[in-house]
């Protein structure tokens, strides 16, 4: 290992070097550089190494932490003053120190104010050397305060004109960013006319048109709290009249032509003037009698805002703004001044003497007023503090002579001036303590011959410890001649040689005791480049190789490393690196360059180069390209336990050059037949150093791949059986989880055969309790993956390891699981359940929250059980199945969702685990308010008249409360769809029937109905339904009795009344009677037709009117018989004519099938030869009807 050289040496003295040079040895501000080996026994006073903050905010929505930390020897102890007298801890149950610490913990959350707490506080922090103390930390609360209400009025302004609008915010701690926004969040847009100022305020230089908006927003953002408050929105209307006037500029901020202004040293110096005039004037910066800092000075708000980062005395002086425009400019003078708070000139340091020595503490400090200096001993006021001769004050500094350990003690030094102070601790630590070297004993420095060496020997002493450095075991001190000895302890040999091998002793001496320490020397050969790569001229598309040939120390493994044009190779197959040679094929005109070999070991590093030149090919036939043919004469070298070595003998490359080997293995012992990758090495090597694993049964192939593919695999190589050996790694994915309240069921994923390294493989399971101090249970298991402990408490953590073994030995100490035993079911049931019903169907249960030891598991939730008890208005006792809410996490509220109005309900709350639930909480029942009702059941039009309808309804299926009434409201719907005016009618809630009258005849209405309660109205159901036509003028077409039918209640107009279907049915009459006639003249010729002798036979046919409902033929009785229908008298509705509905019917002239009707009531068949008829049955007519009879059908 080379040492870097010190930068600064100082020759071996052999006089006494003075303490100072020691402090700056081993003293570093506020700390001792203390290694392990000294801070088991040296004492230290106190020094305090993290406090909060002098001006801390908090967060008054949190708990409160005033940091103090401190370090010493012994560990100090704290305590604390609040607004300058001792805050006593032990009496406030809110306030807690952290163990180890002085950091306290003041818990608001669960009660008390954050106001109570406001104070200065001090930390101290002291023990058996000194006591140190922090710096008075303020602690105030956070506030982001309301605006207060205000009433803003319009703003009306011309075309033109300036303006301000003002914001105000609140005054909060820390104070809130101001910004302006309109009612969508979007911040409003500024420029040179429009701005805000750093009050907060927003700027018009002058109003257009477009700034008329109503939602001028300011809104003061407080970081602290991360809250908004917004002002009232600003409503500004700019008239679009003739624009004002233009006027030169005028300063809106700040006013009048001159201005102080006074900032602290270290802060950001923001100066601004904002002003108005039209056109938009142009704001400059200048510094009179003086230019503006480069580097510190930057523009903000559109050169409005002159800023000057870290601003120092010199920053001081007057500084002048210009608004200009066309019309002219004004000017404003801003005097500057910059105060300055205390600052360090030189903070004192810690001390450590030895007893007798001499020394001295500095404070100096500067400031703007000059600060004044204040000395503190161990947190008291020196002049009050026990005098100490060894001590004399001289205005900022402290001097010591002759100490003694008495004297240790921790001093304050304290500047202040009106703007602040600043508190430093100084420590004098007096300590009698014999040499001690701090560097390792018998080091091995390895350096290159020719090169510097540096031995390091770092020691500690009080007093300070002379050092000596020999070499060999009888050799004599050292000597300035060729040495060089440094201040802290270091031996430099300049220029070191072969001789220089050997070992170096250290001594340090003091007159309380002598300490040594041995380290060894070897200087290495250098490394050197024997073989350089040369100068190469090549084709392009051919191969050439470079040849770096190096020579080194034996003891020194090099790596080599090839560059080209300074820069690593391209990342392309085509580059290859082997032992000595860099080899690029296929070389392309981007190819050519400088190649540099450099070599590198942990000492040292040389490096040579070549210059490669690519020229155009000679033609040559195209080649064949195919993948290699595979490697063959595998074999097996070099075997050792964990290695070996394999070489084979590469096939054809077929044309394209072998870029990669490809080597595989297989494990005859534990996985026969199947191959697995190994390694990878370069298409130029032929030989491999594999690593092995213990107890494997190898055998290897080899695999080589080109541009085009990947060859076929090579014949397997010899088997070779590696020795077993312990395992090297455990089982993975350990857990402890219980299948039952007193058992832990411990689980792994097993080690495969290939990870077993050995024969015997077997786990070690050991457990313990986390938090109990019992010590590890352990059992050796087969090569299971579970192991289950009986007999363990209900949901304990255990700490688990399962580490693996087998016949050689144990694998590595396994890492920790944590897990738990089974869990129980948890004993206690959530108390003081309260419900608070939100509305009808909503309601908010609270609960206390159970001891977690009673959970005995992980708790999963809370869960609440709630079930409708009976409906409130007593129509419906029946229970219902009860609903689950469960609600995850440790919750203590909930919302039940979707209750039934009006109802009573009951529930309770049980406590989840992984287990199960607890026992159920108290049953606590509640009301739900009434709400509107559902939809009536139903709604059915009966009875249809003339001018009266009657509606018969079912109750709403969920009243959700007490019916008070129903309301009907029907409009008519005439023949083209419209509504006509609508009717409110209101019916007693004890009425599921009322009948309508003097409704117009022949009308369809369309009726709306709801139920009401005291709530309000539910959902509504409709219907529609159409009164009756009128009797009289359908008494000459009916029978009386059809005549007086019901008209069904439907959605549809009938189509039967309609005049477009009266019309189609005629035409469809006048074609049947013209078929009829050609079939009568037809049968005329063939010399015999019936039809007329049955004509004659009855003077008194059956006519068959149309059904208005289906468009079918049915039949009547005679008109004067006046006779009510007979049953199944009517065509069904299948639109045929039945047989046996008479014998003497049109299918009789057919073709053997009955007569059908099409969907426009015109027949289907033809009328040709007559059918031979069948008996008449009973008294019905045998004679068809005569194609004038049928006519008379239709009319």
């Amino acid at each position: 290992m080379q040492l870097k050289i010190m930068p600064k040496k100082k020759h071996f003295s052999a006089g006494r070097v003075p303490l100072i040079l020691f402090l700056c040895q081993m003293i570093r501000a506020l700390d001792v550089p203390l290694d392990s080996k000294l801070l088991g026994d040296l004492v230290q006073p106190p020094t305090i190494t993290q406090q909060s903050p002098k001006d801390y905010i908090i967060d008054p929505r949190e708990n409160i932490v005033i940091q103090c930390e401190a370090k010493g020897k012994p560990p100090p102890s704290f305590s604390w003053t609040r607004n300058g007298t001792h805050f006593d801890i032990d009496k406030d149950p809110l306030v807690t120190m952290k163990p180890g610490s002085g950091t306290l913990v003041i818990n608001i959350m669960s009660e008390g104010k954050a106001e109570t707490y406001e104070g200065v506080y001090q930390c101290t922090a002291r023990n058996e050397r000194g006591a140190a103390i922090s710096n008075n930390i303020v602690v105030r609360p956070s506030r982001s305060p309301l605006w207060t209400k205000e009433r803003l009025e319009p703003i009306t302004l011309r075309n033109g004109q300036s303006l301000v609008l003002p914001c105000r915010p609140p005054i909060g701690l820390p104070p809130a960013i101001i910004f302006w926004m309109d009612n969508s969040f979007q911040r409003l847009p500024q420029s040179e006319r429009v701005s805000q100022g750093l009050n907060g305020d927003l700027y018009f230089s002058n109003v257009l048109p477009e700034d008329t908006r109503e939602d001028y927003i300011c809104y003061a953002r407080f970081n602290h709290t991360q809250t908004i408050q917004q002002k009232q929105p600003i409503s500004l209307k700019v008239i679009s009249a003739k624009p004002s006037k233009e006027r030169p500029p005028t300063f809106l901020t700040p006013e009048g032509n001159e201005s102080l202004k006074e900032e602290l040293r270290g802060n950001v110096l923001s100066l601004e003037c904002i002003a108005e005039g039209l056109p938009t004037p142009i704001i400059y910066w200048i510094k009179e009698d003086g230019t503006l800092p480069v580097n510190r000075t930057f523009y903000q708000n559109f050169k409005k805002t002159l800023q000057i980062t870290q601003v120092s005395e010199a920053d001081s002086g007057n500084y002048q703004c210009i608004a200009k425009n066309t019309l002219g400019a004004v000017h404003h003078t801003i005097s500057v001044t910059v105060k300055a708070a205390p600052y360090w000139i030189s903070a004192p340091q810690n001390l450590v003497l030895s007893p007798g020595e001499n020394g001295t503490l500095i404070c100096r400090a500067n400031g703007n007023p000059k600060p004044r200096i204040g000395w503190l001993t161990n947190g008291v006021p020196v002049e009050i503090a026990p005098d100490d001769p060894s001590r004399k004050i001289d205005g900022d500094t402290i001097i010591f002579s002759n100490v003694q350990e008495r004297s240790s003690a921790v001093y304050q030094c304290n500047a202040s001036n009106e703007y602040g102070y600043l508190l430093a601790n100084a420590f004098v630590n007096v300590l009698a303590e014999p040499p001690r070297i701090l560097t390792s004993a018998n080091i091995l420095y390895q350096v290159i011959a020719n090169r510097p060496a540096l031995l390091d020997c770092a020691f500690f002493g009080s007093p300070l410890p002379t050092i000596e450095w020999f070499k060999g075991t009888k050799g004599s001190a050292l000597h300035e001649d060729i040495y060089v000895l440094h201040d802290n302890g270091t031996l430099e040999i300049p220029v070191a040689q072969k001789d220089s091998t050997g070992t170096y002793t250290c001594v340090a001496r003091n007159k309380l005791g002598m300490a040594k320490n041995e380290v060894h020397l070897e200087i290495k050969d250098p490394t050197r480049i024997i073989k350089q790569p040369e100068y190469a001229v090549v084709q392009r598309g051919s191969k050439v190789s470079f040849e770096c040939k190096v020579k080194h120390d034996n003891t020194l493994i090099p790596t080599i490393m090839w560059l080209k044009d300074n820069g690593e190779l391209p990342n392309d197959e085509r580059f290859s690196v082997d032992k000595d040679h860099l080899v690029v094929t296929d070389v392309s005109d981007d190819d050519g360059g400088v190649y540099t070999c450099a070599a590198n070991t942990t000492l040292d590093s040389v490096s040579a180069s070549a210059v490669l030149r690519v020229v155009a090919p000679t033609p040559t036939p195209a080649p064949v390209y195919d993948v290699p043919n595979p490697p063959f004469d595998l074999e097996l070298t070099n075997q050792l336990d964990k290695s070996v070595q394999l070489t084979w003998t590469p096939g054809d490359d077929n044309n394209s050059p072998i870029t990669k080997f490809i080597i595989e293995y297989e494990d005859a012992m534990h996985e026969a037949g199947i191959w697995h990758h190994q390694a990878e090495v370069s298409g130029t090597q032929t030989t491999a150093q594999l690593t092995l694993s213990p107890y494997v049964n190898y055998s290897f192939r080899v695999m080589a791949e080109n541009s085009i593919g990947r060859s076929v695999p090579s014949e397997a190589s010899e088997q070779y059986l590696t020795k077993a050996a312990e395992p090297d790694q455990n089982p993975m994915t350990v857990e402890g989880l219980g299948t039952e309240p007193d058992n832990l069921v411990i689980t792994w994923k097993p080690l495969n055969g290939f990870e077993s390294n050995g024969p015997g493989l077997q786990y070690k399971v050991s457990w313990r309790q986390k938090d109990g101090d019992d010590e590890w249970t352990s059992v050796v298991v087969a090569n299971v993956s579970k192991y289950i402990v009986s007999g363990t408490p209900t949901f304990v953590p255990y700490l688990i390891k399962v580490q693996a073994l087998n016949d050689v030995g144990f694998a590595p100490e396994p890492a920790e699981v944590m897990g738990h035993s089974g869990e129980d079911l948890p004993m206690v049931a959530p108390g003081n359940v309260r419900v608070n019903v939100v509305n009808s169907t909503l309601a908010e249960v609270h609960w206390d929250p159970v001891p977690l030891k009673s959970v005995r598991g992980h708790l999963q939730g809370y869960r609440i059980y709630y079930w409708k008890a009976q409906s409130s208005s007593k129509r419906n006792r029946r229970h219902i199945e009860k609903k689950i809410l469960t609600f995850q996490g440790n919750k203590t509220h909930g919302m039940l969702p979707g209750l039934q109005p009006y109802s009573h309900y009951v529930l309770n709350v049980r406590v989840v685990n992984g287990k199960g639930e607890g026992p159920a909480s108290t049953d606590r029942g509640f009301h739900t308010p009434e709400g509107v009702p559902s939809a009536p059941s139903s709604l059915k039009i009966v009875n249809p008249t003339l001018d009266s309808l009657t509606l018969e309804w079912d109750p709403p299926s969920h009243p959700n409360g007490v019916l008070t009434e129903y309301t009907l409201r029907y409009q008519p719907i005439n023949s083209t769809h419209e509504l006509g005016p609508l009717v409110d009618l209101k019916i007693p809630a004890n009425k599921t029937r009322w009948t309508l009258n003097h409704l117009n005849f022949s009308t369809r209405y369309k009726f709306y109905f709801y139920a009401q309660t005291s709530v309000g109205s539910g959902s509504q159901i409709t219907e529609e339904a159409i009164t009756t036509v009128d009797e009289g003028k359908m008494a000459g077409i009916l029978p009386p009795d059809v005549g007086a039918g019901k008209a069904m209640a439907s959605r549809q107009v009938d189509i039967a009344t309609q005049g477009w279907f009266i019309g189609l049915m005629c035409a469809v009459a006048l074609l049947i009677l013209i078929l009829l006639i050609v079939c009568f003249i037809r049968r005329n010729k063939g010399g015999k037709y019936p039809v007329k002798e049955k004509e004659d036979a009855h003077a008194d046919p059956e006519i068959q009117p149309m059904k208005e409902d289906d468009g079918t033929f049915g039949e009547y009785s005679d008109a004067e018989d006046h006779k009510p229908l007979k049953k199944g008298s009517r065509t069904p509705s299948d639109r045929t004519v039945k047989k046996e509905d008479s014998d003497d019917s049109l299918v009789d002239y057919g073709e053997g099938v009955n007569g059908q009707f099409n969907e426009d009531g015109s027949f289907i068949g033809q009328y040709s030869g007559k059918k031979e008829k069948e008996p008449a049955e009973g008294n019905e007519s045998s004679e068809a009807p005569s194609p004038v009879n049928a006519m008379n059908s239709f009319v």
